[in-house]
């Protein structure tokens, strides 16, 4: 049997009961991660979590939401009591838009910035209490492709675009330390939530791509989740251990 990559490592994964946050747990636990999955709602993620250990994985979910200061203590505060400590965080959790500007009110705009760029400052602020200390952790951001090439809604697009930057940010606080931030940015990638866009079905629909398609180009084939699940792995484990403030890109050359 080959070693595993995360043997007695903890990992924290948000937005974990479907698409690449699903595949991202179930690959972790595969490799000996210990995984914290967190989502809001509970069915699904109970899905996961006993995928999980029905494969001899180590699994614990948390219904939380990544708006929320109270729970994401909450999460942490799960992982310390069930495992003991926390080595990894993955900030996977997001919301999907195509509402243009001329469209997007504040209301909105707020409740995506919170959750796309809010959400993983919170928790890369308290995943910091536990990697500081010891000196040592992993950070990855889920960007997207779209972090710089915008073609999406205009508030996704941007809280991506930040999402990068504050990557680089992150890994420049922690340029001296053995705490590594990263980010993966997904091109398509089959998704319940990437096949509601390519059919109209997200916020704001495909107006947004009467104007921004022209920048699209799918060569195909699009990506699989576990696709981005193996460049988390790469970043996670000893093969990334000297990679800092990067965005990997991972779509299959469309967004070149």
């Amino acid at each position: 049997m080959e070693a595993q990559m995360l043997k007695d490592k903890v990992a924290i994964i948000t937005g974990a009961s479907y698409g690449m946050g699903r595949s991202m747990a179930q690959l972790f636990a595969e490799e000996g991660a210990a995984v914290v999955l967190t989502a809001r709602h509970q069915e699904k993620l109970d899905e996961v979590v006993k995928d999980i250990r029905s494969k001899g994985g180590k699994a614990v979910g948390v219904v939380a939401d990544v708006c929320s200061t109270e729970d994401t203590k909450k999460v942490f505060e799960t992982a310390l009591s069930e495992f003991g400590d926390v080595d990894i965080l993955i900030n996977n959790a997001g919301i999907g838009e195509q509402k243009m500007i001329d469209e997007t009110d504040d209301d909105w705009m707020m409740y995506v910035m919170n959750t796309n760029l809010g959400g993983p400052m919170r928790y890369i602020r308290e995943a910091l209490k536990i990697f500081l200390p010891k000196n040592d952790g992993v950070i990855i951001n889920v960007s997207s492709v779209n972090g710089i090439r915008p073609f999406c809604g205009a508030t996704y697009t941007s809280t991506k675009g930040a999402l990068n930057t504050l990557t680089k940010n992150v890994a420049m606080r922690l340029i001296d330390t053995n705490i590594r931030c990263n980010a993966v940015a997904p091109g398509a990638t089959v998704t319940p939530a990437h096949l509601a866009n390519k059919a109209g079905e997200q916020p704001g629909g495909a107006e947004m791509l009467k104007y921004s398609g022209h920048f699209v180009y799918f060569p195909g084939p699009e990506c699989d989740p576990m696709d981005q699940a193996y460049a988390c792995l790469y970043l996670a484990s000893k093969m990334g251990r000297h990679v800092k403030g990067q965005v990997l890109q991972v779509c299959n050359g469309a967004f070149l």
